[in-house]
């Protein structure tokens, strides 16, 4: 069982050149499809499955998922994290392999981001199959072969593995609370300027791009926007077609190889508010709740962008007084001790080298016009992306979610150095316009 438009692109090649290939057996999502969870487990010949969830999510499905196995006559091991939102981290990692037992020969993750990231990295590690039951259409990470980890501080994409089935009972999402549906669908916004940036990064930098995956995310996304008015009233379409956006632009990231289909400065700006919030305890909300607000911000500042005109000498000037220790000095003060790793990242890098600089402003000026004519075509406006928020009643700027929004500039700034993606401040710095367009 896979979804038809992504059954075309995994049995043939593409014009990028790469076979699209997604290691997922089968995908079930529609009411009452968490019935066939014991034959699902018979055709893995699977003996003692371990099951892993949180008090939430144990309630939200687990319950039904232990009642499903006893009457298959399925014995099972089970591990429940006592915190209602366990974070992302070694901890809880560690927790999930101390509790394994030996003879247990198959995963079955209950629940959404967290659950699902270390259920993916268990099964990574033992090569144990994997199995997740999503209880909310919260998050794009059902479907990737990477988890969202914090790893001594620094917000991570560690590799994995994609779970080999993906289980979306409507009967249980459709029961999820109505702030991780409007984060679901805050996840899917995000595309807008992922695939944005996408289509800048590969016409600036050459990064591999595929119009084929891009496609198969546009799709899903208008879905998801055309049925977003029925969201609130738990309309079981509504409620799958985020589950089921979610899901393909999760195989997207596989078929890619990168996260570049799912996630773009929007995603790093709701990372410094991890990484802020871990280091000094500042407010923090569900992920794509925070991608909506991002999402939003990265709009309005692309607007600003498309106003300017590019200035070579003003470029050129701008870099050559930049002054990457002071600019450390900022990312520690700022970020505390998760700034070491983005600075080391600089060797590597190398982004702020003033001859790649030069190189990439050339190409810049060469194809303004073309910049101009990708952000056109692939984002809204921030008018619309404004309204669209209003009508799921979610949050639209960091004051929303508890922030200070007089910390936007150095987030906007920090956003840049996450990791070595080509993404808007980074475009903004090569231009030598990243003060004035925040």
């Amino acid at each position: 069982m896979y979804p038809k438009e992504l059954q075309s692109v995994k049995a043939s090649g593409c014009a990028c050149g790469k076979c699209h290939v997604a290691d997922i057996k089968s995908i079930l999502c529609g009411a009452g499809v968490l019935r066939e969870l014991p034959a699902i487990l018979r055709d893995f010949q699977a003996k003692k499955p371990y099951i892993l969830c949180d008090r939430n999510t144990f309630a939200a499905a687990g319950e039904r998922v232990c009642a499903l196995l006893e009457g298959a006559g399925i014995p099972y091991a089970i591990y429940t994290y006592k915190d209602e939102r366990p974070a992302p981290n070694e901890e809880n990692v560690g927790k999930a392999f101390m509790f394994l037992p030996a003879d247990c020969d198959l995963i079955i993750g209950v629940g959404s981001g967290v659950i699902n990231d270390i259920g993916k990295i268990v099964s990574n590690i033992t090569g144990k199959p994997y199995v997740i039951v999503g209880t909310a259409p919260s998050m794009d990470g059902y479907a990737s072969a990477s988890s969202s980890m914090t790893r001594e501080g620094l917000k991570i994409s560690l590799a994995s593995r994609a779970p080999d089935v993906i289980i979306g009972d409507t009967d249980i999402l459709c029961n999820a609370p109505l702030k991780m549906m409007k984060s679901g669908l805050g996840d899917m916004l995000a595309k807008y300027v992922s695939i944005c940036e996408w289509r800048i990064a590969h016409l600036i930098t050459g990064e591999y791009y595929c119009e084929e995956i891009a496609a198969l995310v546009r799709g899903a996304l208008r879905r998801c926007v055309e049925l977003s008015d029925k969201l609130l009233a738990r309309d079981p379409e509504a409620v799958a077609a985020v589950f089921e956006g979610l899901v393909v632009t999760g195989i997207a990231m596989t078929y890619a190889g990168v996260s570049r289909p799912a996630s773009g400065v929007e995603h790093y700006l709701s990372h410094v508010w991890d990484m802020r919030a871990l280091e000094f305890g500042t407010p923090e909300d569900l992920h794509g709740i925070q991608c909506a607000v991002g999402t939003l911000i990265s709009a309005k500042i692309y607007e600003k962008l498309k106003a300017i005109t590019p200035d070579r000498e003003k470029a050129l000037s701008y870099v050559q007084s930049f002054d990457f220790a002071a600019w450390s000095a900022q990312l520690r003060a700022f970020l505390g001790k998760s700034a070491e790793a983005m600075i080391a990242l600089e060797e590597k890098e190398q982004k702020y080298n003033k001859e790649a600089h030069r190189a990439r402003l050339e190409v810049i000026l060469q194809n303004w016009d073309a910049i101009l004519q990708i952000i056109d075509e692939e984002l809204p406006s921030s008018a619309a992306i404004s309204a669209l928020l209003d009508a799921i009643d979610a949050p639209k700027s960091m004051a929303d979610i508890g922030l200070d929004e007089n910390t936007l500039p150095m987030t906007f700034f920090a956003a840049k150095d996450i990791r070595d993606k080509y993404v808007l401040p980074r475009l903004a710095w090569d231009l030598g316009v990243l003060e004035e367009l925040i």
